[in-house]
């Protein structure tokens, strides 16, 4: 790092090919910033997607299991405050990185929030009891200091920013500050129609509240309709068990882009269908590729998905039966009817988009800051 740049972006980590750490990389990239994370496994994106000025804080592999690792790489951000003041403007992206912002005064501090903590608020208990035994009888006393914590961390931000609506309410509602929306970026140009072939597609995260286990049944119920599963997760070998004997479910696991863009582009149509879900950018890519979407009349897909132009919403509570009866009415002729709206619908989401209105919270939080 012989350079200084302006601007330094810190991440949590980059654990799997996701749409936070997509963000994080882009903003790097347009910005010619610094990039700070917690640590990368190889199930996330490429050492060559890393910008030449990237650092790795560090975290022990003991230390990176799902229930643990906000408190310590909490710590190891907190120890880069200094470092931090090094650059006129710093944004976080994730739950622990926030923890590196430097007191307000010295410096833009901004906040992109993807959501605040689901362990900390609306699914806390959820998280609490799938804490590893040995930490579970204490689970209330890590999260009451870690919240008391991460709202410090939270009011060192000039200015938050986040991906929906949906989120923006969460933010208000739990934090009691206001926010920015700024839709995250979308690769609208990598992802195009290639054709129809005869799967539907599921790319969502395999973990409990993405709800794969839901599509999985459908398809069960289902012999003559085929489905592609292409992600991994904690559940899988669960959903494969799930699976076992249907012989039209097959699970591609975590694949590279080039792969996930043709299985995007040859599809009938994708399923996502994640419960409360802060914005969803699987949905877009879907939509980009001109494949319209099955999703879920909740979260963030409200305003990205547009039932019956797009695709189709199913109610909160959806059962087996509702989810069925919406893959067997949207076949290959429908979905193909949908195409140009789908398409014309994901450049509200492009990358380039998104790096214009970052770009202008930039410029208008620092005339706010020289103003005061």
């Amino acid at each position: 790092m012989s350079q200084h740049p302006t601007v330094a972006v810190f991440h949590d980590y980059f654990a799997i090919r996701g749409g936070g750490e997509r963000l994080a990389l882009t903003l790097a990239e347009a910005l010619d910033a610094h990039l700070y994370f917690g640590y990368r496994t190889p199930d996330s994106y490429d050492e060559e997607a890393f910008p030449g000025a990237a650092k790795e804080i560090g975290l022990a592999s003991a230390l990176r299991a799902p229930g643990v690792r906000p408190v310590p790489l909490a710590i190891a951000f907190a120890t880069y405050r200094r470092e931090a003041e090094r650059y006129p403007i710093r944004i976080f992206s994730g739950v622990s990185a926030p923890f590196a912002a430097p007191r307000r005064g010295k410096g833009l501090n901004i906040f992109y929030c993807h959501t605040p903590p689901r362990f900390l608020f609306d699914q806390r208990s959820h998280f609490a009891g799938r804490m590893p035994g040995i930490t579970r009888g204490i689970a209330p006393a890590i999260l009451g200091m870690f919240e008391r914590e991460y709202r410090r961390a939270v009011s060192r931000m000039d200015v938050i920013v986040t991906n929906s609506e949906n989120t923006k309410a969460r933010i208000r509602k739990y934090l009691q500050r206001d926010s920015v929306v700024v839709y995250p970026p979308i690769e609208t140009t990598q992802f195009v129609w290639s054709g129809q072939g005869d799967y539907y597609l599921s790319t969502a995260r395999l973990s409990p509240l993405k709800r794969v286990d839901r599509i999985i049944e459908a398809f069960k119920a289902m012999p003559d309709k085929k489905l592609v599963v292409a992600s991994g997760g904690t559940e899988l070998e669960r959903l494969k068990a799930l699976a076992e004997n249907a012989a039209n479910i097959e699970f591609r696991g975590w694949v590279d882009d080039k792969e996930m863009i043709s299985l995007i582009g040859n599809c009938i149509a994708s399923i996502y269908l994640p419960r409360d879900e802060d914005f969803g950018m699987s949905p877009v890519e879907s939509m980009a590729a001109g494949k319209p979407v099955i999703g879920v009349a909740e979260g963030g897909l409200q305003e990205t998905i547009i039932s019956g132009e797009t695709g189709s919403l199913l109610p909160p509570e959806f059962t087996l039966d509702d989810l069925v009866g919406a893959i067997r009415d949207l076949t290959p002729t429908k979905a193909l009817s949908m195409r140009a709206a789908a398409e014309a619908r994901a450049q509200r989401f492009s990358r380039e988009r998104f790096l214009s209105e970052i770009k202008k919270v930039i410029d208008d939080a620092g005339m706010f800051t020289v103003k005061h």
